[in-house]
């Protein structure tokens, strides 16, 4: 499947530029053709490191203080000391950005790792080079068709697990369970998957956080196994100001098969319809309630951005 071809929450416009990019990796920008990581990174042989996914607007990355809370959590997480703070991670992202020429429709995955060990095994103290950092920044926007055609879903085998095994609001480089979940609903005919928490309530998709609309209200799950999505926490913020029932609780398929609407929210698409269901549409095809959701949050994006934009002059 090419991605001209594809129908997923990350599909993307076709942008030619993307073939000439230049590539953050370890303290240089280097060509697209030329941006390599050892095959001894620990990254590459573990899944050991995390992750942010961020996009520009206006020169400014939007939330940027709420996703580095969440790296730098996580890196403290996993005892993954990388000798800088968020404004060297700023100007990091800010320099691969100019060097593309890019202001807005841009989107990151930056990528922090133990880095490359001495040997090709599993203990943390084999990494002994210090950690590698990869910023790939890329003309994006989400395609048109996200829109109107909405995702399919399929609920699937694979959970989202407990806390003690590998705790979701890790966004780590570990994501084989979301893999595996995307291979399930593919299988299943569906577009992405739909993930059950250790209990059976709704959780999350195997890229996004999942959100319906029933009677006006609207519900996402408990928390307690889902990834802690910075979109995620501003739909239910924008919620709360702007007087729109919200709840954070366990809920089953049989709510979401009679819901009226049901979204998808990420960095990459901020908002993302659901068109069914394990086959089962949902509602009737018309999002008031997500329409709305989005009109504020565009609203909010612009205020973070001046925001940003008025502190850095």
């Amino acid at each position: 499947m090419t991605e001209t071809d594809s129908h997923t929450t990350h599909s993307a416009e076709d942008d030619p530029r993307n073939a000439d990019l230049m590539i953050w990796v370890d303290g240089a920008l280097v060509h697209k053709d030329e941006a390599k990581v050892s095959v001894y990174d620990s990254g590459f042989m573990l899944g050991d490191g995390m992750w942010e996914g961020m996009r520009l607007y206006d020169g400014q990355w939007a939330f940027f203080d709420d996703h580095m809370d969440r790296l730098f959590n996580s890196l403290k997480s996993v005892s993954l000391e990388i000798g800088m703070g968020p404004e060297d991670i700023r100007a990091i992202l800010d320099r691969t950005a100019e060097a593309n020429g890019m202001v807005s429709d841009a989107h990151c995955r930056l990528m922090v790792t133990r880095g490359r060990k001495a040997k090709p095994f599993q203990h943390p103290s084999l990494s002994r080079f210090g950690p590698t950092i990869v910023a790939i920044v890329e003309h994006s926007k989400p395609r048109a068709s996200l829109q109107g055609k909405g995702i399919r879903l399929a609920t699937v085998p694979q959970v989202r697990g407990l806390p003690m095994s590998q705790d979701a609001k890790y966004n780590s480089h570990s994501k084989l369970n979301c893999v595996i979940a995307c291979l399930q609903a593919e299988q299943a005919g569906a577009d992405e998957g739909l993930m059950l928490d250790p209990h059976g309530f709704v959780n999350t998709t195997n890229a996004c956080n999942f959100f319906i609309v029933r009677r006006g209200e609207v519900w996402t799950s408990s928390g307690d196994y889902c990834m802690n999505g910075v979109t995620r926490q501003k739909v239910i913020d924008l919620c709360r100001a702007d007087g729109i029932p919200v709840y954070e609780k366990n809920f089953s398929l049989y709510e979401v098969y009679g819901a009226d609407e049901a979204f998808l929210t990420g960095t990459f698409g901020a908002q993302t319809p659901v068109a069914e269901v394990d086959g089962k549409p949902i509602g009737t095809g018309e999002r008031p309630v997500m329409a709305r959701l989005q009109s504020l949050y565009k609203a909010l994006v612009a205020r973070d951005v001046a925001e940003q934009a008025k502190r850095r002059s």
